[in-house]
């Protein structure tokens, strides 16, 4: 395995960098799942028909911020694949949750083997998780807590559904820890691999935390305006769904006549053409706007936070590079 960090590299020869090293040690590391599991484990992934799976945003990093203050990859690397398996128990519960038929172009687990054993796989991702940094109790600790955040900010995004009225300022919290968390414990990982002092160790989780909810804003933006063909999703699930997305809530809360007509089409059955003037009028009342902006600001709070933790000239270069990718990504 190479150390070296060329600053140059874009944001998806980062990721395929990493994915390059943390995918064998996932493939492995999921071989250890119950016999049951496997199969559905393998679809989920990708891997049973040569699909592929996700960004591995999250595992690379992981192993950024753990060269971001000295240590080597391989000290990271059973951290990065929990990361990735608590993202992924999270996806796959998710699915289930919202009761999305696709995902990344392909049928959700659930869909193919049905929800009771997608929740099962799901629980057995996250055990797995923990068993790979048993040996490591900061880790661990750190994992776990993020892990019951993501569950709090889930929570309450299915509670929002069912609410009337959802504030802007709850909706960011539930983002926040819905996806927030993760990022800044990935981090956090990786940084925990090396000698990172409290403050650098803070500004890298704020890092990853700020980045997470930039993520979490451009997330909602595609849950509505995403090309089906570049997110695998199906067009305006988030608006089918009736989700109090960031835009959405932004839209709701903005006042206009166009925010009124959007929360009187929420109290009914979306489809079709409603569909469609659904995500119209929150365009018109400035949530898509709204919420890219914020988007924006976020990342370069989060850059902030990268600059005040002092680290690795060329792990800075590649964390700032995927930063800047991840305000303004299709997918």
């Amino acid at each position: 395995m190479t150390d070296v960090i060329a600053g140059t590299r874009t944001a998806h020869e980062i990721l395929a960098w990493g994915k390059t090293i943390v995918e064998p040690e996932l493939r492995a590391a999921a071989g250890r799942l119950p016999a049951s599991m496997r199969p559905i484990a393998w679809h989920h992934f990708g891997w049973a028909d040569g699909a592929g799976s996700g960004k591995a945003l999250r595992p690379v990093l992981t192993l950024l911020s753990a060269k971001a203050v000295g240590a080597r990859l391989e000290s990271a690397l059973p951290a990065a694949v929990a990361v990735e398996l608590v993202h992924n128990f999270s996806l796959v519960h998710d699915d289930v949750m919202d009761g999305d038929a696709t995902r990344r172009h392909r049928a959700t687990v659930w869909r193919v083997f049905g929800s009771g054993p997608a929740i099962l796989a799901g629980d057995a991702m996250l055990a797995l998780a923990a068993r790979l940094l048993s040996g490591a109790p900061g880790q661990l600790d750190a994992l776990m807590t993020a892990v019951l955040e993501l569950i709090e900010g889930q929570s309450a995004d299915l509670e929002f559904e069912d609410r009337a009225e959802v504030g802007v300022a709850e909706c960011r919290a539930m983002a926040a820890g819905k996806t927030g968390a993760l990022l800044g414990c990935a981090c956090v990982l990786g940084a925990l691999a090396g000698d990172a002092g409290p403050e650098r160790l803070g500004h890298l989780r704020c890092f990853g935390s700020e980045l997470g909810l930039a993520f979490q804003f451009v997330d909602d933006l595609l849950g509505i305006w995403g090309e089906p063909a570049v997110t695998g999703k199906p067009v305006f699930s988030d608006l089918r769904n009736r989700k109090k997305s960031l835009p959405v809530v932004a839209a709701l809360a903005s006042g206009t006549d166009a925010g009124h007509e959007l929360a009187a089409l929420y109290r009914t059955e979306l489809s079709g053409t409603r569909l469609a003037r659904a995500a119209e009028l929150v365009d018109l009342a400035g949530g898509r706007a709204w919420a890219q902006a914020r988007a924006d600001e976020l990342m370069t709070q989060a850059l902030r936070h990268l600059r005040a933790a002092e680290i690795d000239p060329g792990a800075h270069a590649e964390l700032e590079t995927l930063a800047r990718f991840v305000a303004r990504r299709d997918r």
